[in-house]
């Protein structure tokens, strides 16, 4: 099955490169209807971006049928360029309107993060002054600038990135975003999820739904339903030090604020206000009667549940205290040895 199917308008800059892309309706696993009518357009096989002239647009309107027929036919009045994209395979992104597309396949919850390859992506994604009035090449910024002067405008530059902000191209049902600047396209946004003035989520990452977002969801880090970040605390992405490890937080979780956590943390866990645990902290592991069962590294404990991560208030040492007795701790710990 192909991978998906997609109909956008969007921006270039006077060399005609793309800039950036918007699909309205991207649709994920075409049929095989979609991608036979994507034929009349200059469809050939395998992955392509196709530029789409008026007469491409009616051909695939007259083909197509529902909301992409419509679709198509609402883009033949488009004084933006426009572009079909079909992705019959999940391969490395070829093209800055194919990168768009698997972004915004994350936003509208159609792909998980990690769910889809975005290796490659940031030689594609051109630097961008995102203003007021859309997309703008840096290099031609201070023409667009003078311009708008001459009309008696201002010319509002809200910030210069290779991502812009998700909700410029997709409002998720049933969240709140305090502040839009704050979560970048690509993000995943579960059902419930509330991200206050505070908290932030970037691109491959995100939640499954019903959290309280009040810290940083760092590239890469999927937080479970019903886990709450609390104010100013961190995960640390897969991008940090150019690691592979893949952080991400259970389900029914909190992060007390200004914590932080550098290592998977399972179901039912909690860290400590202030305390952050990278894969290398030293830990002191308690059992139930607060006897001490061993001593090991955080990364020792990625992925274990109902963990309460503490830190002595006298002694200043990082201390786990877990509901499960000695020695089914122990046995846990020493499963995979």
């Amino acid at each position: 099955m192909a991978l998906a199917f997609a109909i956008g308008v969007g921006s270039q800059n006077t060399k005609n490169e793309w800039l950036e892309v918007f699909y309205q309706k991207p649709v994920y696993q075409p049929t095989s209807d979609l991608m036979d009518a994507a034929k009349v357009a200059g469809y050939e096989g395998g992955n392509q971006t196709i530029e789409l002239d008026g007469d491409k647009l009616t051909a695939l309107a007259d083909k197509l049928t529902g909301e992409q027929a419509a679709l198509a036919q609402a883009l033949t009045a488009s004084k933006k360029p426009t572009v079909l994209v079909v992705l019959e395979s999940d391969a490395q992104a070829q093209s800055t309107p194919e990168v768009y597309l698997k972004l915004q396949l994350i936003s509208h919850r159609l792909v998980k993060p990690h769910g889809i390859d975005l290796s490659g992506i940031f030689g594609l994604l051109p630097n961008v002054a995102w203003t007021n009035k859309g997309a703008i090449d840096l290099a031609e910024l201070p023409a667009a600038q003078l311009e708008s002067r001459l009309q008696g405008e201002v010319l509002e530059v809200n910030s210069v990135d290779k991502f812009p902000k998700m909700t410029d191209y997709v409002v998720p049902t049933g969240v709140r975003i305090a502040d839009t600047s704050r979560v970048r396209l690509g993000a995943y946004i579960g059902e419930g999820t509330t991200i206050m003035h505070e908290g932030f989520v970037n691109f491959n990452a995100g939640t499954a739904g019903t959290s309280m977002v009040e810290g940083r969801i760092s590239a890469g880090v999927f937080v479970g339903q019903g886990s709450d970040l609390g104010g100013g605390c961190s995960t640390m992405g897969t991008l940090s030090g150019g690691g592979n490890i893949v952080i991400s937080i259970g389900e029914n979780s909190l992060i007390g604020a200004n914590a932080g956590v550098g290592i998977p943390l399972g179901d039912r866990c909690t860290v400590e206000a202030g305390l952050y645990i990278t894969s290398g902290t030293k830990v002191a592991v308690l059992d139930d009667k607060n006897q001490l069962v061993e001593n090991v590294k955080a990364r020792d404990l990625a992925g274990k549940a109902d963990l309460l991560f503490r830190r002595n208030s006298q002694s200043g040492a990082v201390e786990c205290k877990t509901n499960k007795t000695a020695i089914e701790l122990n046995e846990e710990l020493h499963a995979n040895n």
